[in-house]
């Protein structure tokens, strides 16, 4: 047996299998993983949806053409119960297993008339609109998820800065990654980035505004590896300088920091060279966010929240800001914007005035 480039399995004669299940358990995932190369997906996507499989096969100890409805209730009751799985994941894993099921049933694929030759039966779809969780609403984020307020994001960073004077105070080796940790904080918020775009950022991504020169050469900063859509390469987009202390920021990183780190053009490296990791910025922002009582709903993506929040607070266009987030709809931006109450009550403020004066004008324009 094997499988073709895209997928269909196709017998060919070969001595007898000792092991006929595993093996074709295993030609259905290698077959799965290059029908989903043919749809261009990523090789991360693939690997996790694999993942997926193999844990479910693990945990109902049957084979995909056994495989019914109540093995998927049993499974993710568990799930849900047991482990404490968040609800999108939960729907991720379902998303994965269905897609499974819709390529070992289809008939394109063959897999039915292998599976009736050796075991008499055949795979069938086990997942349906019934027993899975829908996706119906567009933010599924936590409630804890929110931006930070100015005093707060003002404290983080402050004591971003003071873990580097500490460290290099000492004497001690660390106060270089703590130094790129805290301009990684700066810059994320003020492009409004999310983690994998700001690590991928190079010293050619930065360029000038002609229509903002006071920015210098850090008017803008061309994004590579905006969040794909499915099936397609990374999403790009220009990022325009919206703060005045940005450009400090970057260059004071680029002269008295990068370049001690590495020789090469990456903004963030690794102490090691390579791309710096999330986990290890996470650490650090976790333990600072805990230092300053901050709520655990407070992420580094609640920097990219912030970003949006505060331009909308400050008056800034919505179409501006949708631009520079990088949505292609404005729904999506409204879902980060996390306006304050004091926001919202200036705003009911001028239109109550606005109303108010416009009634009293044409009173007098009556009387």
């Amino acid at each position: 047996m094997g499988v073709d480039d895209s997928g269909r399995v196709h017998l060919v004669d070969a001595v007898p299998m000792l092991h006929p299940e595993e093996q074709t358990v295993a030609e259905m995932l290698q077959g799965w993983r290059t029908q989903q190369l043919c749809r261009n997906l990523q090789h991360a996507t693939i690997e996790q949806r694999e993942r997926c499989a193999r844990r479910f096969l693990h945990s109902t100890n049957e084979y995909p053409w056994q495989w019914t409805p109540a093995m998927v209730d049993e499974f993710f009751a568990d799930l849900r119960s047991i482990r404490h799985a968040k609800q999108s994941t939960v729907r991720n894993y379902q998303v994965a297993l269905r897609l499974f099921c819709s390529y070992v049933a289809d008939p394109t694929y063959g897999w039915d008339r292998v599976c009736e030759q050796r075991f008499g039966t055949h795979p069938s779809q086990v997942f349906f609109d019934w027993n899975t969780a829908q996706h119906v609403q567009d933010n599924e984020s936590g409630p804890s998820k929110r931006a930070f307020t100015k005093p707060e994001l003002q404290a983080l960073f402050d004591r971003a800065d003071d873990e580097v004077a500490r460290i290099a105070a000492s004497g001690r080796k660390g106060w270089l990654p703590a130094y790129r940790d805290a301009t990684m904080f700066k810059l994320a918020y003020a492009f409004g980035l999310r983690f994998n775009e700001i690590r991928h950022l190079q010293t050619v991504d930065f360029a000038r505004n002609p229509h903002a020169r006071e920015f210098g050469r850090y008017g803008l900063v061309h994004i590579r590896y905006g969040k794909a859509k499915p099936g397609s390469a990374p999403k790009r987009r220009s990022v325009l300088t919206v703060f005045d202390w940005t450009s400090e920021v970057a260059a004071d990183w680029l002269a008295n920091g990068q370049r001690h780190l590495d020789d090469g053009i990456d903004v963030f490296p690794s102490e090691r060279g390579t791309l710096v990791a999330e986990n290890t910025v996470l650490r650090r922002f976790r333990r600072y966010c805990t230092e300053l009582n901050l709520e655990p709903g407070l992420d580094l993506h609640s920097l990219r929240r912030s970003y949006a929040t505060h331009l909308i607070e400050d008056g800034w266009d919505a179409l501006f800001v949708q631009q520079q987030m990088g949505h292609d709809h404005a729904g999506s931006t409204a879902i980060y914007t996390c306006v304050s109450s004091d926001f919202r009550i200036r705003t009911l403020r001028r239109a109550l005035d606005a109303s108010m004066d416009a009634a009293l004008s044409d009173e007098g324009r009556f009387s």
